[in-house]
């Protein structure tokens, strides 16, 4: 049974497809619960550095079909049970969302039902509320506050009733994870870095190193109280790291000392982002926050969110680490609550790889 402050419908069996970047994705979702979930991830990319779009969308053209074929098989139902087809259309990649757009638009027409077109970014806001069969529910009431940490977006959105969103700060520049990503290259620990980072850091100490505060200055912009910049952070650590000589540089990044410039760096992102979730609550006086995207699962940030929770009153809800990442549950979740809203999308329902909230 659906949360009863949700709007899900509690028969629909929707089929939702993520294909935004470099994991190739399909779930089912029935009656509210997730039945399925499949993510083909896409290993070469590693060697690069980052994913290169074009073996991406190469990979997606080779991986769609296999993998809706396992989510339907996993969820032991045919093509012709489902009520929905929820797809990616945008932020993203532009040739890996044409992948999985191309195919939900071709399925959709070819079983006569509803097209639902979802944003990535509002695919995250409602992983919170992917159940699986089975498994206790634990859902944020509306309204929430959502913060959404991950390698291409940072952002702090308001959710109400409703399918409604209202975007209180974002980044002006990096997000989050990407700094994550860029501190992590800079110290030669590879790609993704928010993981190996995160590892690094639980060796090290906090304190070590003081980076600039990411937040925006409010005498410069007063107008974007809970906005972020990363890109001086993470150009603070490159100029520490070049201003060393090379004997003192490979001491750096070995042993105690990057254990300690990963505790430092990770815990400047984190102090900012719950810093604006802080003020947000005190502002709003809404007592429920989400925490979602990739960037969600470090550990440092669920820790700390719990406590800030614990001190100033406030429920926090983090969705499991699997469907932090990007997913396909998430979209079938948000095709139902867009469903239940009353949007559908039309056939000629065009990429966006630009796409914002």
């Amino acid at each position: 049974m659906a949360h009863p402050l949700s709007p899900i419908p509690s028969s629909a069996t929707i089929l939702g497809i993520e294909s935004s970047c470099d994991d190739t994705a399909a779930a089912v979702l029935r009656g509210g619960r997730l039945a399925s979930s499949v993510i083909a991830s896409q290993r070469i990319h590693a060697g690069f550095g980052g994913v290169v779009p074009e073996l991406a969308s190469r990979a997606h053209q080779r991986l769609i079909v296999p993998t809706v074929e396992a989510a339907l098989e996993e969820a032991g139902i045919a093509k012709d049970d489902l009520d929905a087809v929820a797809v990616t259309y945008g932020p993203g990649l532009a040739g890996s969302l044409l992948v999985g757009l191309s195919f939900g638009k071709a399925l959709a027409f070819g079983l006569d039902v509803p097209l639902v077109g979802v944003n990535h970014l509002e695919g995250h806001i409602y992983s919170v509320f992917v159940t699986e069969e089975g498994a206790e529910e634990r859902v944020p009431p509306f309204p929430y506050l959502c913060l959404t940490v991950s390698g291409g977006h940072t952002q702090l959105v308001r959710v109400d009733e409703g399918f409604a969103h209202t975007v209180l700060g974002t980044t002006r520049d990096d997000a989050a994870g990407e700094a994550f990503d860029k501190v992590a290259k800079m110290c030669g620990l590879g790609y993704p870095g928010g993981p190996v980072v995160d590892k690094r850091a639980r060796e090290g100490d906090p304190a070590a190193h003081t980076w600039p505060d990411p937040r925006l200055d409010q005498r410069k912009y007063p107008d974007e109280p809970y906005g972020f910049s990363f890109s001086g952070l993470k150009t603070a650590v490159l100029y520490h790291l070049r201003g060393l000589s090379d004997a003192e540089r490979e001491a750096a990044l070995r042993g105690q000392p990057l254990a300690d410039l990963c505790a430092s760096f990770q815990q400047t992102v984190v102090d900012a982002l719950l810093g604006a979730v802080r003020d947000a609550v005190a502002a709003t006086g809404i007592r429920a926050v989400a925490i979602v995207g990739g960037v969600s699962a470090n550990s440092r940030l669920r820790a700390d969110a719990q406590a800030a929770a614990e001190a100033d009153g406030f429920e926090v809800f983090v969705p499991r680490i699997t469907y932090s990442i990007d997913n396909a549950a998430m979209i079938a979740v948000t095709g139902q609550f867009k469903l239940a809203a009353g949007h559908t999308s039309p056939l000629d329902l065009r990429a966006q790889p630009n796409l914002k909230v």
